[in-house]
């Protein structure tokens, strides 16, 4: 499986061959569709795959839906086998630009950008935009954001008995500090 991860990872990224890059492979996700009252409904993935053309602000990022860990394992396994699917949709990609992105402006202070881009969960492509603070300090790029996601915007069902468990807006953020390669 990683290494299936690896190789899809390669050919996503191939475009940005010539570019000045930065990339992580440590790169965090998070999501969380809890509702109040009920058992939280989150997870982590440490291991999210990022790379930045900082000459036009292209990204894209790549992770392993079995990657996202949550605190009770029940919840992981439900996850992985009824509502990610991930044996049939091993992997969550993500492939856009920074608007108005310039490396050379960049300082450490952190700057507002729109991140714009198509999100593949679940075999389904949606469009997604989100804002980022993005700063540069000691040679590497910070970038951190958040976005909301539907289940349903993605054809993942969500079985009667839990709805009123699982949010209808999953909150997905991002956290990557990005080394040049």
């Amino acid at each position: 499986m990683r290494r299936l991860l690896v190789m899809s990872a390669v050919l996503f990224f191939a475009g940005f061959a010539s570019a000045q890059k930065y990339s992580s492979k440590t790169g965090s996700v998070t999501f969380e569709a809890s509702v109040p009252l009920f058992e939280d409904v989150y997870a982590k993935d440490g291991n999210n795959i990022v790379v930045l053309n900082a000459d036009t602000g292209e990204m894209a990022s790549v992770s392993a839906v079995k990657n996202f860990h949550f605190k009770v394992k029940l919840m992981e396994e439900h996850f992985n086998e009824s509502y990610a699917e991930t044996a049939k949709y091993p992997k969550a990609t993500f492939k856009g630009k920074i608007a108005g992105f310039d490396k050379t402006k960049l300082t450490a202070s952190p700057q507002k950008y729109t991140v714009q881009g198509t999100l593949n969960f679940h075999g389904v492509d949606k469009a997604v935009s989100s804002v980022a603070s993005i700063y540069s300090k000691d040679g590497k790029i910070y970038m951190q954001g958040a976005f909301m996601a539907k289940p349903v915007d993605y054809s993942v069902t969500i079985p009667k008995m839990v709805t009123k468990k699982v949010a209808e807006n999953v909150n997905v953020e991002y956290n990557y500090v990005m080394t040049k390669q």
